[in-house]
């Protein structure tokens, strides 16, 4: 079967490149399908899906946005417009992968379209803002951001090239035909990880493969975290081994590892297994401005460096007590096939003894605190052992499995 490349482009400024792709995608053997994101000039080509179409889906009029058209008031329309249509195409299956181009209107246009879409399908976005910061744009999706290096203002000998590597890019993705929502294991289980964890990480992981599941293991700095919720909705991911939980700590001091609101609510909304470590939850990261220069406010606490410009301070106990009032309000929903597991003797490598946060006096504090803003019907179990001791990770699996196997 023909794979059908979908292209997003603005064709009364864009209508030369997007026919250019169209022939390119044309070419390799496959159908392009042009849908059309303008809205104030004329189109220069005739597109498959028109902007008329594109603002009907998103909630609009386009001759009643044309009386006084402004980016303001048309942007949300073209993206809930774009988003409508080209999802509904991926999930019917008439579309095998998307290409974009544009400046920086185009790719913040084109942006929260390709980040609705699944992992896993091809997302390509050519664009002259793609050597700086993409993080805004990218998010935590699998988009692939070209550099256009010269505008995108017609065509010549270096913008044929790569307009044409672009459209190749999503033609070759489009190709394969995995499926990452079908896995051979029994199933997959996603769990957050931090470097001061990674010890009983690489074990967890290890026991769990032994038992015939697959692990994601996301990196829990904020769009790790995120990520790995994500894939729950996607259905990629049947099991959580949260063992991480800095990002909640960082969310409560706006600090560097700081995930969103919904973070650590999905799985108990979705009802998928879950076990629950509070792993790094007892330390914040912190990017400074100088170098080994402890921030100011931070004077008093005890305190150690991820790197020579990532500060990590232990919190006080009413600090501390913070962080577990936001744990707790954020697993307001998740009471059933999940359990809660307390290591007393550190969360983390940095307050395991020996390690330079080690304080037993603000461990006590810190589940003293977690007791009292946890849900009440919440299971918890408390171990006197340090989150990377084996026999607290083993324990942890073993749970985590017989939930998974029960439902």
């Amino acid at each position: 079967m023909s794979k059908v490349i979908a292209i997003l482009a603005t064709l009364d400024t864009k209508a030369a490149e997007a026919n250019f792709m169209r022939e390119e995608v044309q070419a390799l053997g496959g159908e392009a399908l042009i849908i059309d994101i303008g809205v104030v000039g004329t189109a220069g080509i005739a597109a498959d899906i028109t902007r008329k179409e594109i603002i009907t889906a998103g909630g609009g009029d386009l001759s009643e946005l044309l009386k006084n058209p402004t980016r303001e008031a048309a942007q949300p329309l073209v993206i809930a417009g774009a988003t409508k249509v080209l999802t509904s195409l991926v999930a019917e299956k008439k579309v095998h992968a998307v290409v974009t181009l544009g400046g920086t209107q185009g790719t913040s246009t084109c942006a929260p379209v390709l980040r609705a879409l699944p992992y896993g399908f091809p997302k390509v976005m050519l664009s002259t803002a793609a050597s700086g910061d993409v993080g805004p744009f990218v998010g935590i999706k699998d988009i692939t951001m070209m550099f256009a290096v010269s505008d995108i203002l017609g065509l010549n000998v270096f913008s044929r090239k790569i307009i044409a590597n672009s459209v190749a890019a999503a033609w070759g993705m489009a190709q394969i035909e995995r499926d990452i929502t079908k896995s051979e294991a029994k199933g997959v289980i996603g769990m957050s990880n931090l470097g001061v964890l990674t010890k009983g990480a690489m074990y967890a992981t290890e026991l769990l493969e032994k038992a015939g599941y697959e692990v994601i293991a996301f990196h829990a700095i904020g769009a790790g975290g995120e990520a790995m919720e994500q894939m729950m909705k996607e259905g990629i991911i049947t099991g959580v081994f949260d063992y991480a939980m800095g990002e909640i700590a960082d969310a409560t001091f706006d600090a560097l590892r700081a995930s969103g609101e919904e973070r650590l609510t999905v799985a108990g909304k979705l009802g998928i297994p879950q076990v629950l470590c509070p792993g790094g939850s007892e330390h914040l990261g912190l990017l400074t401005q100088k170098p080994n220069e402890t921030p100011s406010g931070w004077e008093d606490n005890k305190i150690t460096w991820h790197s020579p410009v990532v500060f990590v301070p232990r919190p006080t106990a009413e600090q501390q007590h913070k962080i577990a009032e936001n744990i707790g309000k954020r697993l307001v929903h998740t009471t059933k096939n999940a359990i809660f597991m307390m290591p007393l003797k550190g969360v983390s490598a940095y307050s395991a003894e020996g390690g330079e946060l080690y304080d037993p006096e603000l461990d006590a504090a810190y589940w003293e605190s977690l007791q009292k803003t946890l849900p009440k019907g919440l299971p918890v179990e408390t171990y006197e052992l340090t989150a990377e001791h084996p026999k607290f990770v083993e324990t942890c699996v073993n749970h985590l499995i017989k939930m998974v196997e029960a439902k």
